[in-house]
């Protein structure tokens, strides 16, 4: 019988098997990982450790060779690449490190843009009607004014473009928000303040949250905290056979 944790979860991997195509070993062997509702977690990923391999799993981008992976109680392996893109478009907002914003669009049309694919998102932001008003919300809730929002998004600095992301993310309130190393490119004051934006963002619209970085020091904002080179049992293996070559070298 499941526990109720597990029954619980917003997202849900078990026994997860990957090894991209040509490759002698698996780069991800993970048993089990859950993310609760409304949770915000840390989650550390340093170079090599598989981790942009893990979040296109979790997005359903790619198909896991072996074991699941559970959002909202729906298998993605079990799921058509259409139907997981749907899935993906209606539950998920993402945090690309490079922002990912389109370059010939505003910024209010750059936030704007999930509710273009997703019905269900557009209905979250309260429909055709109240979408703008969602939007300028969420803009407004990451600090930056009225003023910027027709400008293409190509014109705002750094740290501007990273709120807009993290806006584009959150609109149309998705259960789950992944946010790839989204301050790697920020300075240590814009860092915290985008921080500090971002987790009461999520916290009001009731995502779950996982924040993927290799930074340590980000993680004490966190209610848990993993660490993907220990769940990767793939990596593991991979420093065993490393080591056992240069002892035989």
């Amino acid at each position: 019988m499941a526990s109720e944790s597990e029954t619980s979860a917003l997202l849900r991997l078990h026994k997860l098997r990957f090894r991209w195509p040509g490759a002698v070993t698996n780069c991800l062997d993970i048993e089990s990982l859950d993310l609760q509702p409304r949770e915000a977690v840390f989650l550390r990923g340093p170079s090599g450790c598989g981790k942009s391999t893990l979040l296109s799993l979790m997005a359903g981008v790619l198909k896991a060779d072996s074991g699941s992976v559970n959002l909202l109680g729906r298998d993605l392996s079990a799921l058509s690449a259409t139907a997981r893109d749907r899935l993906r478009a209606d539950h998920i907002g993402y945090v690309f490190q490079q922002f990912n914003l389109l370059p010939y669009l505003s910024v209010m049309d750059n936030v704007l843009l999930p509710c273009q694919f997703s019905a269900r998102r557009l209905k979250q932001a309260g429909g055709n009607a109240q979408s703008l008003d969602a939007a300028a919300a969420l803009l407004s809730a990451m600090g930056l004014p009225a003023t910027f929002w027709q400008r293409p998004a190509t014109e705002l600095s750094v740290g501007q473009q990273q709120r807009v992301a993290a806006a584009r993310a959150l609109i149309g309130q998705p259960e789950l928000v992944i946010a790839d190393e989204p301050t790697s490119a920020l300075d240590e004051d814009l860092r915290a303040s985008f921080m500090q934006v971002l987790l009461q963002a999520c916290a009001l619209a009731g995502s779950t949250l996982l924040f993927v970085s290799h930074d340590a020091r980000l993680a004490p904002l966190f209610q848990r905290h993993l660490d993907l080179p220990q769940l990767n049992s793939a990596m593991t293996a991979a420093t065993a056979v490393a080591a056992a070559e240069r002892e035989t070298a």
